[in-house]
């Protein structure tokens, strides 16, 4: 019997299924079909072990070069899905200016508040308004390392699987609830989770060291630009201030949910 011939690699910038894959640039584009895109070896393994479907998976083999690279090119190789491209393809189609040699395509995670499932001590994050995937991606990537159970964004001016974000976050975006809803629908769940709240807040007069921050707690964040909106000066709402010695008046957003996350986790044993 002869060999089954390889398929020669793609090379067309034009070929429909590499034109559709760079449409996703676009926000608008990924509103409506769906589907984002996954730049990144260790971003599509961690998008592979939470189940998300993968929908197209561009591999260019001449670049593959890290473990990472070849464990996605070996578990994406058998899919009727998965495509040998050149690298030119491969750079037209990714995202951002590192390549591992392989980007997917893939149905982006849709969750809402009923739908997220929490333990007894819940340590949950909500960012409110964040408008930078990339402080939205760190945020998650810190809360994934202090331990947290979810994060919210609320009234978020980015989408939440912008393929940024998704980078920024190490994939750890797929291995966390990440759901967006209203401030006040997430202030009245929150408080029916019997969940407290504690705001940073740079007007503040408790500072974050001196608050509890033990038990059910929900750390709430604001935009760098505007901070938190007048929804988080209901009463159901503790605000904490962080310290600032110098002539700055906050933190970084993503550095701040660091500083308040490992606090609580330091509290917490």
């Amino acid at each position: 019997m002869s060999r089954e011939a390889t398929p020669s690699p793609i090379t067309s910038l034009t070929n429909p299924r590499v034109k559709a894959a760079v449409r996703l640039r676009d926000r608008a584009e990924r509103d409506l079909t769906g589907l984002t895109i996954v730049d990144g070896a260790r971003e599509i393994l961690r998008a592979l072990d939470a189940g998300v479907d993968v929908e197209q998976a561009f591999v260019a083999p001449d670049l593959l070069r890290s473990a990472d690279g070849f464990a996605v090119a070996d578990r994406l190789r058998h899919r009727p899905t998965t495509l040998d491209v050149s690298p030119a393809v491969l750079a037209r189609v990714a995202f951002g200016q590192r390549s591992d040699g392989v980007v997917a395509v893939v149905a982006t995670p849709t969750a809402a508040l009923a739908d997220v499932v929490l333990g007894p001590e819940p340590l949950v994050v909500v960012a409110e308004a964040i408008e930078k995937p990339g402080n939205l991606g760190a945020i998650i990537r810190t809360a994934d390392g202090a331990g947290a159970d979810a994060i919210i964004a609320a009234d978020p001016r980015t989408d939440l699987f912008n393929p940024n974000a998704i980078r920024a976050s190490l994939g750890t975006i797929f291995a966390l609830p990440v759901v967006a809803a209203s401030a006040a629908a997430t202030i009245d769940w929150l408080a029916e989770q019997g969940i407290r709240l504690v705001a940073a807040r740079v007007d503040a007069s408790a500072v974050y060291t001196d608050v509890d921050l033990r038990g059910p707690l929900a750390i709430v964040l604001g935009s760098e630009a505007g901070g938190l909106s007048g929804a988080w000066t209901d009463a159901r709402v503790q605000p904490v201030a962080i310290p600032m010695h110098g002539v700055a008046d906050s933190l970084n957003v993503s550095i701040a949910a660091a500083v308040l996350l490992y606090e609580a986790r330091r509290q917490r044993g």
